[in-house]
């Protein structure tokens, strides 16, 4: 990937590559990756461009899959399986993957999907959904962009590999018979070159190259800890201060024996290069606790600055329901919510205010869409990957992050929240008030609010999840597209900030509380023992 903010994929590393030569068109070098390498590669018996058609499809099935579709014990298995074994086609995969797949894997190159040229794969019903001409221009939007990083970053590697010290291995002098090396490659003459026009190389057309030192340090070498910031139940997150600049930070420091958090990580390493999604700037992981080093949100909560102001005119709110509710979309469009969207997770960036220093943070309880092979998936690409019930699930929780920005967007126009009335508010009330989907939208701030506002309201904070407003339409409503034609009269507020924010934490306290406990009855209550009872009885009757 060439630029994390334009995600331009390119090829690199060309030097095995060859022009074919010889009066067929075909070279003959055994060299590569063996599980990439093509039929006619391993025999040896001349190969075109088709092997690197081959090779594109062990890609796509390793994309797809997670696993080589040829890969032995040793390299002579590897081979042979390349040759001779049959290929294993997973059934969770699309039949147009499929398809794809074994046409890539013909072992006779002139069968080969690509043999007659690269129209023949980008006619394929699995790229049925491409837009070529826009893929040429890159205008099309990558499904994510992967967050920036340190040269040495190991984000990506096994932790079973990244714990190990590393082991100092020299190269042995070169034997006599080390020309022996290169048997089985080829040459190519400089006259031939020359025929083919090569560009020599010069120091004028070579980039200078760039030494990079890693760093195995760890947080407490590079860092030097401060005071809480918050205190969750399974993390801490205090500011830091770096050594070296001087400049601070927060970190989230996370109980690993408590929670996973490489779901967290994976998210943020994803999309954290989003301006309203808090960016990852550091992981370091000591064996019990993981420390995520990440931007220090100096603007404090949106909750905090809202009800400081006293006064919120339907114009700022509007503003501020846009910003969040776009990052929204633009989580839940790459198949992520976030699940935890209450106001304390969203926070400025510096004393500003301004909307678009919000960022959206703590990703602790967010999830990613996954299929049955544990790859990650993104929305259009689901139908014929995921089952019913996991798309549903992943529409509830969609759902569920609409109606935490229903609650705030309520709260930011009438200056109290829908569902507590203060932090003295039992639990059991407060599930019952949301489980009767009843709030009023009439008296006091709401008598000067404006009926696009309502109806807004109304859709996100509806009781029935299939009804309830997603992020796309709350965008095209009428109140947020034309928002710079609502008033921007303030309504005056009563003092009573410290009673909304203890009616919030109360709301969002009581739903994480409202874990499901199951009712356990006897044994013998269950279908399965009553139906062995009867299959006892009647072959006791005969």
């Amino acid at each position: 990937i060439t630029d994390r903010f334009l995600c331009n994929i390119v090829i690199i590393d060309f030097g095995l590559s060859k022009e074919a030569v010889d009066q067929e068109k075909k070279a003959y070098s055994f060299c590569g990756t063996v599980e990439y390498m093509a039929p006619e590669v391993v025999n040896r018996r001349g190969h075109s461009q088709s092997a690197d058609w081959w090779s594109y499809g062990v890609l796509m099935f390793e994309m797809l899959t997670g696993t080589l579709p040829f890969q032995g014990k040793d390299r002579n298995e590897t081979m042979n399986m390349i040759l001779k074994a049959k290929l294993g086609m997973p059934q969770f995969l699309s039949a147009e993957a499929q398809s794809l797949l074994r046409m890539l894997f013909k072992r006779n190159p002139a069968n080969r999907l690509g043999s007659e040229g690269v129209d023949e794969i980008k006619r394929h019903l699995f790229f049925a959904n491409i837009d070529w001409n826009k893929l040429y221009k890159r205008e099309v939007h990558p499904p994510f962009k992967p967050a920036s990083g340190k040269p040495d970053d190991t984000f990506c590697f096994d932790p079973e590999f990244t714990a190990k010290t590393p082991k100092d291995s020299p190269g042995l002098p070169a034997s006599a018979n080390a020309h022996q090396l290169f048997k089985g490659f080829s040459f190519v003459a400089t006259s031939i070159a020359e025929e083919y026009k090569i560009t020599p190389i010069t120091s004028t057309n070579v980039l200078p190259i760039v030494q990079v030192n890693g760093n195995a340090a760890q947080f407490g070498e590079m860092y030097e800890l401060k005071e809480d910031i918050g205190v969750g139940s399974y993390s801490v997150c205090k500011r830091c201060i770096h050594s070296a600049t001087s400049m601070e930070f927060a970190v989230k420091i996370i109980d690993k024996s408590k929670r996973d958090p490489s779901e967290e990580i994976e998210i943020l390493m994803h999309y954290g290069q989003h301006p309203n999604i808090i960016t990852l700037k550091d992981v370091y992981d000591d064996g019990r606790y993981v420390y995520l080093v990440t931007d220090l949100m100096k603007g404090g909560e949106l909750l905090d600055r809202i009800l400081k102001q006293k006064c919120f005119s339907e114009r700022e709110a509007s503003d501020v329901l846009f910003i969040i509710t776009k990052t929204v979309d633009y989580l839940h469009c790459q198949g992520v919510v976030h699940r935890d969207l209450k106001p304390s997770n969203i926070l400025y960036m510096d004393e500003s205010a301004n909307a678009d220093s919000i960022k959206i943070c703590d990703f602790g309880f967010a999830k990613q869409l996954r299929g049955e092979n544990g790859l990650l998936l993104t929305p259009c690409y689901t139908a014929n990957f995921v089952a019913p019930e996991v798309l549903m699930q992943q529409g509830y929780d969609a759902a569920c992050d609409i109606w935490s920005l229903g609650v705030l967007f309520y709260t930011m126009l009438a200056g109290y929240t829908p569902f507590a009335n203060g932090p003295n508010d039992t639990p059991e009330e407060i599930l019952l008030r949301i489980g009767n989907g009843k709030f009023s939208l009439s008296g006091g701030n709401w008598d000067s609010i404006s009926d696009g506002a309502k109806d807004l309201l109304s859709h996100m904070l509806h009781m029935d999840p299939q009804q309830r407003y997603t992020t796309e339409q709350v965008l095209k409503h009428s109140w947020i597209t034309h928002r710079d034609q609502l008033p921007n009269d303030q309504p005056n507020r009563n003092d009573t900030s410290q009673a909304v924010k203890g009616a919030m934490v109360a709301t969002y306290s009581a739903l994480t509380h409202n874990t499901f406990q199951p009712v356990l009855e006897p044994v013998a209550a269950s279908s399965l023992a009553q139906r062995r009872s009867m299959k006892k009885r009647t072959s006791t009757g005969l």
